[in-house]
């Protein structure tokens, strides 16, 4: 891989003041069980459609994180984020019930990172507090990129679980504390290695989280050891294998700092096969366990990069390749 044209930024003061989790009934059966705000015990969330519950998801996140931060609406800035459903919908139709300015933004399952580099941005550029959130719903994402789920379809040994839940985190210039702080990132650039099955989106994206994570090494002169763990998005547990060989090549050994939110969510006897996908991974994984973890003192310098497939249903059915982004964020406290 060539790396060149720096894409990595550095922050001064981008806190992350507090986190909120929605996490649907399978995702709080898995390893994190006890970890998220709210566990729902149905994943329609008294809703009628699965479209809905995933849009309530979304709005019940937001208002949670801003109580828990002991802020009000008239306190936030702007709000960004995104989902997986066409025209991120669950995500701007939640906004509306807020007065803040919204940038919804997509970037498949590496949207909740590249929400933060965003805010970590606006707050760079004056915003006192940004929500920055991502989500997803197993029920909606599956219908819409794959099958009706009335069909039951057989899936693949390389499929992953889209996880049902969303993630919010408030990151502010308020600095009257010790908060984990987003201190550098580095933008993803598309990558394509021509995978075709759009069942196998850990081979897809793999390539995609090299690059990445190498240009950040590269760029400010660091090591994988100088980390406490590496947390990728949602590459599942063939992705992550894959990655481990890629980055080998590249001159860096991860194997001892990586983890995947993906791989870690869920039990191997919930049947997920390589693990969880989604919007949802990253963002229930980072504020439900990860911020915890950086507060107490267990962490005090991760990586979290969150991967992305960006294709679409269209392009899948055409019969085009998988083109992926990872975004990565370096959070201290």
């Amino acid at each position: 891989m060539d790396y060149y044209n720096s894409r990595s930024l550095t922050f001064s003061n981008a806190n992350i003041v507090e986190g909120y989790t929605v996490a649907g009934p399978k995702e709080n059966e898995g390893r994190y069980k006890g970890f998220f705000d709210l566990a729902l015990a149905d994943d329609m969330f008294g809703q009628n459609t699965f479209e809905r519950a995933e849009r309530k998801m979304f709005e019940h996140a937001i208002d949670g994180v801003i109580a828990k931060a002991n802020l009000v609406n008239a306190d936030i800035n702007g709000i960004v984020g995104g989902d997986l459903l066409n025209q991120i919908v669950s995500t701007s139709f939640a906004a509306r019930k807020y007065n803040a300015g919204f940038l919804g933004l997509y970037n498949a399952c590496a949207t909740f990172v590249e929400s933060l580099i965003v805010g970590a941005t606006l707050v760079s550029c004056g915003y006192d507090n940004v929500v920055c959130s991502a989500g997803s719903h197993f029920s909606t994402a599956e219908r819409q990129y794959r099958y009706p789920l009335e069909l039951g379809v057989l899936r693949s040994p390389v499929t992953q679980w889209t996880a049902t839940g969303v993630g919010a985190s408030i990151v502010s210039r308020n600095s009257n504390g010790k908060y984990p702080k987003i201190t550098r990132a580095t933008v993803g650039r598309v990558i394509d290695y021509g995978i075709m099955d759009v069942n196998n989106m850990g081979a897809a994206m793999a390539p995609s989280a090299c690059d990445t994570l190498v240009a950040f090494f590269r760029e400010n002169n660091a090591q994988p050891s100088d980390y406490d763990v590496i947390y990728t998005g949602d590459l599942g547990k063939l992705g992550s294998d894959i990655l481990l060989d890629l980055t080998r090549q590249e001159g860096y050994d991860i194997s001892k700092q990586q983890h995947d939110c993906g791989a870690s969510l869920y039990w191997d006897e919930q049947q997920t096969y390589q693990g969880g996908s989604g919007a949802a991974c990253s963002a229930l994984v980072f504020n439900g366990v990860l911020l915890g973890r950086l507060r107490r003192g267990e962490y005090s310098k991760i990586l979290l990069a969150g991967t992305g497939a960006l294709m679409s249903p269209t392009t899948s059915f055409q019969g085009d390749s998988i083109p992926a982004i990872t975004h990565l964020v370096e959070v201290c406290i």
